[in-house]
């Protein structure tokens, strides 16, 4: 089977590129210069009547996955609205402060989606042994898990990649996502992975000047012909 194609997109313009460009489903965030955040539940709603499958990223802040009892108590309540929103799925992760999965907040985190597919992200790749967290990741129910195999790229984790499709053993899937180009595709299908996941962002310049208190002039939009470009080589994979 051909693995899936996620386009990471931060509205409903990007989405619809996504779709029409042979996403199979996207993530939505916002703030991708972050590493993505929690979009809006406006943002939410409005991404989901596009029609493409979409799965929301909730991550409350920038920086690293250890999180307070309020930050997780903040996130169950936007996975909540998420819910009530339209979405497909929600992404999501949380890391201990000695660098484990943290199972009490990733418990909370999955029962506050409502039986919708759960994703783990790449907080996974944080960990020293990426692939040890598959088994505990299926044991908590999760659906997929979004890694690079624990590399800067997907490219150079592929062995790891390959690790961690054989730990899931057909009891979640792996989505690999990491600066992919075309040329990374076919060792990805390869080792074996589920999905491929990627920003596909260009940067445009005609929103006008933002001036001293907008930030950086310019912002990212969806590029239609990167999506294309790896949707191609997945089908000739």
């Amino acid at each position: 089977m051909t693995p899936a194609l996620e386009v990471a997109v931060q509205d409903p313009a990007g989405a619809a590129v996504a779709r029409e460009a042979g996403a199979d489903r996207v993530e939505l965030c916002s703030a991708l210069e972050l590493g993505g955040l929690t979009p809006s539940v406006a943002l939410i709603g409005a991404v989901a009547q596009t029609g493409v499958p979409v799965h929301v990223l909730v991550r409350p802040r920038g920086g690293g996955f250890r999180y307070t009892a309020t930050e997780v108590s903040l996130m169950v309540q936007d996975i909540e609205a998420a819910v009530d929103a339209g979405a497909a799925g929600v992404v999501v992760g949380a890391l201990t402060a000695d660098g484990r999965l943290d199972r009490h907040a990733l418990d909370a985190l999955r029962d506050a989606a409502e039986g919708l597919e759960v994703t783990a992200h790449r907080c996974v790749d944080v960990l020293a042994d990426p692939a040890g967290a598959v088994a505990e990741l299926a044991d908590l129910g999760f659906a997929r898990v979004l890694t690079s195999g624990g590399a800067a790229t997907a490219a150079d984790g592929v062995a790891v990649l390959e690790r961690m499709v054989a730990a899931a053993d057909g009891r979640l899937e792996v989505m690999a996502g990491g600066g992919i180009l075309p040329g990374h595709v076919t060792p990805l299908v390869q080792a074996g992975v589920a999905a491929l996941h990627l920003s596909a962002r260009r940067r445009v310049h005609d929103a006008g000047p933002a001036g001293p208190g907008g930030g950086p002039g310019g912002y990212d939009v969806t590029d239609p012909s990167a999506v294309q470009a790896v949707a191609a080589a997945l089908r000739g994979s």
